[in-house]
């Protein structure tokens, strides 16, 4: 019963098929060259030891050796000659491979050895015949011209167990179309291409069930194949093989003589092989049978899972890959093992959302990196991506009736037919998988649209999850750009306070050098000011907050400032400072540096703010306890005119003031960071009468005794 959406391919795919011996890939190179001889064979075959071992011993046996003394391998070659020597290669390779084929050990293969080796002598004198030049490679693709039937073996063996040992006529491949839609000819040309060796090789085996009428304009190799393939099999059936004769030129007459030849041939190749023929001919060759019928349903469901699983699996590979190129890669190596795919490409919406780009690996990188699709055109490609659907083109439908970017992408994969898969998450398409395929497997492909799109689903998810992250990064090195851009402004608006007071200090020490007055405290207050500049600057290295284990004393930070501003230009006489202390706490936890900044600003504003004269007023108001925990409050105030309600709702971002230069604006912005950094609080009231600034800073050892509280209420709750 006909499984239209079981597809033997995938299993061949995952099937662990043997790989062709190097030894015959590089024979076949050798032989291809105009140069090859004995010299070149035996440099070949000495890098072999089983090979070695395989020409010796024919070498020394009864039928070459006449006396007791064992040779060596050059004398092995000279006594077996160049003939024998490709013939045992060829052969000894070929039948190693066979022998590795999953199911090969548990059946019988001398029917299949006997075909295989009675079609290859029958090829390789056919090809003498016709002055063929390369009768070896007749020899091989006689060998392998049903390699196919091993394969479906090793892949169905519960479904092809039965039809391996039926007679190979047309009535087989009917049966396997039927049953595993693909015939052992299809599958063979697909292993051969697989093993990268000659195209003709491929076709010869493809073709060898072909109607003789079609194969009369094919290539040599083809006719002699299948000629070979019909004297071996169906010698009995006179008008056939007069029919194959009459492809390759040979009169009627010789072909028994192929057979007989052949015959002899085929029984001293085994004995130098150590193959056993012994009863070949009395194993049975049943007709072909299809397998007992299947549930439809079942055998729908049971693909349905299977997809299920590759698609899942799948989809956790994606997420294992480190990096969208890794990603792509194993996006483009999963289509091609799962669907069949030859050239696989993949394009990626374009950072606009107007057209899909190349986004080519490998290979493909150069030649992709400029190509583009756009999607307000119509076209193939750009209507299967709006419309978030599959599309299929071949190119028997004339490249004509396509566009430009579907003619370009014809010539990318060259292949006779393209598959778009659209990556859709969501709602949105993020690119496109483009895969070359052969034509005759587009109705195969048509037919698992769901699979396809599970597998689109599942790659488009990882790609949006990577693209994702790769966004989430940006944004990260932006905002710690952003953050040294700031912390930058920042530095720059504070190195210039204690810049200015260097400055002024140099002038009043200048001053009072003149009049050889004791100038220590203000090289000390020159150094303390050098070494705060030296410290904003190193802050650009380190935008963590600051240590808050050390304690600073309020009243000390204060009397400090106040000296800085009344021994310079900074403080008016005008304006008027008094500070109100308690004998109460003065210590809070926090860098002295930092209370030292934000006062500097404060005052500093205070100053700027009564360009008459006025008064400033620095007060401790002693402790607060705010959320179970204390602060000291501490006050700036000045009787100047306010703040506006527009200012006032801004005071502590970083907005453009009405004040001149270059960084105005910023110095309430940094003295709350300032405070955030001493984990304190900072508030503003203003009105007619003037402004203040309430900071509430955390009293010495409020820390610690909040740690306590809390562990406190944690046992408490247990």
């Amino acid at each position: 019963m006909q499984h239209p959406e079981q597809d033997i391919r995938n299993r061949l795919l995952i099937a662990r098929l043997p790989a062709m011996p190097q030894i015959l890939i590089k024979l076949i190179e050798l032989l291809q060259a105009d140069d090859a001889g004995m010299p070149e064979l035996a440099a070949l075959i000495a890098k072999d030891a089983g090979m070695t071992s395989k020409i010796m011993a024919v070498a020394n046996s009864s039928a070459y050796q006449r006396h007791s003394r064992s040779v060596g391998l050059e004398q092995a070659l000279v006594s077996l000659g160049t003939d024998m020597i490709k013939t045992l290669v060829i052969s000894e390779s070929v039948f190693q491979t066979f022998n590795n084929f999953p199911h090969s050990g548990s059946t019988d293969l001398r029917a299949f050895w006997k075909g295989s080796l009675t079609t290859a002598v029958i090829a390789r004198d056919i090809a003498r015949v016709l002055d063929y030049p390369q009768v070896e490679e007749a020899y091989l693709a006689g060998l392998l011209h049903n390699v196919g039937r091993l394969a479906l073996l090793a892949t169905a063996p519960k479904e092809y167990a039965y039809n391996f040992t039926a007679r190979d006529d047309e009535d087989l491949c009917a049966v396997e179309q039927r049953t595993l839609e693909i015939t052992h000819a299809e599958a063979g040309a697909w292993l051969i291409e697989r093993w990268n060796l000659d195209s003709f090789l491929a076709d010869s085996v493809l073709y060898h069930h072909e109607p003789v009428p079609r194969l009369e304009a094919a290539h040599p190799l083809i006719r002699i194949v299948r000629l070979a393939h019909q004297l071996c099999y169906h010698a009995a059936t006179p008008d056939a093989a007069a029919e194959a004769a009459a492809l390759c030129g040979i009169e009627e007459d010789k072909l028994d003589a192929f057979v007989k030849s052949a015959a002899r041939q085929v029984t001293r190749a085994a004995e130098h092989l150590g193959i056993d023929l012994a009863g070949a001919d009395d194993i049975p060759t049943p007709p072909a049978i299809a397998p007992q019928p299947v549930d439809p349903v079942q055998a729908r469901l049971q693909e349905e899972v299977r997809n299920m699983v590759l698609v899942q699996e799948m989809g956790q590979s994606f997420a294992r890959q480190a990096g969208e190129a890794g990603m792509l890669d194993a996006m483009t190596r999963s289509a091609r093992i799962l669907f069949d795919l030859e050239t696989t490409v993949i394009l990626l919406e374009s950072p606009t959302g107007h057209a899909l780009q190349g986004a080519g690996t490998g290979e493909a990188q150069q030649r992709l990196a400029e190509f583009a699709v756009p999607l307000n055109k119509p076209g193939l490609l750009a209507d299967a991506a709006n419309g978030r659907t599959l599309a299929f083109a071949t190119r028997g439908s004339g490249l004509a009736a396509l566009g430009i970017v579907e003619q370009q992408l014809f010539r990318i994969v060259g292949s006779e037919a393209l598959v778009c898969l659209p990556l859709v998450a969501g709602q949105r398409c993020l690119g496109m998988i483009v895969g070359g395929v052969p034509a005759w497997q587009l109705p195969l492909l048509q037919k698992k649209e769901r699979f396809l799109q599970a597998f689109g689903n599942q790659a488009a998810n990882a790609l949006e999850t990577a693209l994702s992250e790769r966004g989430h990064a940006r944004r990260q090195v932006a905002h710690v750009a952003e953050e040294y851009r700031e912390a930058s402004r920042r530095v720059v608006h504070e190195v210039n306070n204690p810049l200015s007071i260097i400055k002024n200090y140099l002038s009043v020490l200048d001053a009072k050098l003149a009049r050889r007055e004791p100038v220590v405290s203000e090289m000390s207050i020159l150094n303390e000011e050098i070494d705060r500049v030296g410290q904003l600057i190193n802050g650009l290295a380190d935008l963590q907050p600051s240590d808050a284990g050390s304690v600073t004393n309020v009243a000390r930070v204060v009397e400090d400032v106040l000296r800085l501003f009344r021994a310079t230009d900074f403080l008016p006489a005008s304006v008027q400072v008094l500070t109100r202390m308690q004998d109460g706490p003065q210590e809070i936890d926090g860098d002295a540096d930092l209370l030292k900044q934000i006062l500097v600003n404060l005052v500093k504003n205070a100053i700027e703010a009564q360009p008459q004269g006025g008064r400033i007023e620095i007060a401790n108001r002693g402790l607060v306890n705010r959320e179970r925990r204390l602060y000291v409050e501490l006050v700036v105030s000045d009787a100047g005119p306010g703040l506006s309600q527009e200012v006032l709702a801004n005071l502590f971002s970083a907005v453009k003031s009405s004040k001149e230069g270059k960084h105005h604006g910023l110095g309430l912005s940094i003295v709350h960071s300032l405070v955030k950094k001493l984990n304190g609080m900072i508030s503003c009231r203003s009105g007619a009468n003037g402004t203040s600034f309430e900071l509430l800073l955390p009293a010495r050892g409020s820390t610690s005794q909040l740690a306590t509280v809390q562990a406190r209420g944690v046992v408490d709750s247990v």
